[in-house]
């Protein structure tokens, strides 16, 4: 069994305090949840002020402190979104999100699970760092053929930028990637056996399903858009099945997980 949080952190309009205050009992909901979670994905956004803006160091070490609270045994995966490295990146916004927060895209194993980290602006727009755009891909492809090779029990993706809401057929939208881009990207993930992926930017609950690939959509820790609640999801992972399931901040904070759920992590 593997579990563990994602949230979208993006902190949008002038409510600075109030986002952090949300990112802070996200961190204290996360630290008190048993079994720990194997870690805790930040799907992009990480701060409001976008690349040039004002406010932009005071946000991220705001955010940097926040998150030194998270338990040290709780692994943190931050995730590029657009207000990360621009709608349209720069080889000079790349590079500031690595020294800042670590590299733009990476693997890692957690268990039988190869987890793959994606910038998905390069797919929303890579007008200005064509060779980061053609790197990334050539990477992705060499990650996706290890999938086959080491039999893994998942391969999940993380990005912030979804390739659909609802339907591979869907519009497009400024909430997903371009249908001719998100299809490509889709059957290369499905075909190589890649079996979620998840997002964020939407800042409201979403997804469906391709072929045998689940694209998960989470709202925000922090700005809503729609009508679901600043929360986190929790996803727990079986040899068979991926469950996740949506908590608001105050759910997590005085329930905790639910018995099923729970029970579900006693599966190997």
């Amino acid at each position: 069994m593997k579990a563990w949080s994602t949230g979208d952190s993006d902190s949008g309009g002038d409510e600075w305090g109030q986002e952090i205050r949300l990112t802070e009992q996200a961190v204290q909901a996360i630290n008190k949840l048993k079994p720990k979670p194997r870690f805790f994905v930040l799907c992009g956004d990480l701060i409001h002020a976008m690349p040039g803006m004002p406010w932009r160091k005071e946000q991220t070490a705001d955010l940097q402190r926040v998150l030194t609270q998270v338990d040290s045994d709780i692994p943190l995966v931050l995730v590029s979104g657009n207000h990360d490295v621009g709608n349209t990146p720069t080889p000079e916004t790349v590079a500031e999100f690595q020294q800042t927060w670590g590299d733009d895209y990476f693997s890692f194993w957690v268990g039988g699970v190869l987890c793959l980290v994606l910038n998905s602006q390069f797919w929303y727009d890579a007008s200005r760092c064509p060779a980061l755009k053609q790197a990334q891909d050539q990477w992705l492809d060499q990650q996706l053929s290890i999938v086959g090779q080491h039999k893994c029990q998942h391969a999940i993706v993380f990005q912030h930028i979804p390739l659909f809401l609802r339907s591979i057929d869907e519009d497009d939208d400024y909430f997903n990637l371009t249908k001719s881009v998100r299809k490509e990207i889709a059957n290369k993930l499905a075909g190589a056996g890649v079996t979620a992926v998840f997002s964020g930017h939407y800042h409201r609950n979403a997804g469906g399903t391709y072929q045998n690939l689940d694209m998960v959509v989470s709202s925000a820790i922090g700005c809503q858009l729609g009508q679901d609640t600043h929360g986190l999801r929790v996803v727990v992972v079986t040899a068979k099945k991926i469950v996740h399931r949506y908590y608001s901040l105050d759910e997590l904070s005085e329930k905790g997980i639910e018995d099923d759920l729970m029970g579900l992590m006693k599966e190997k």
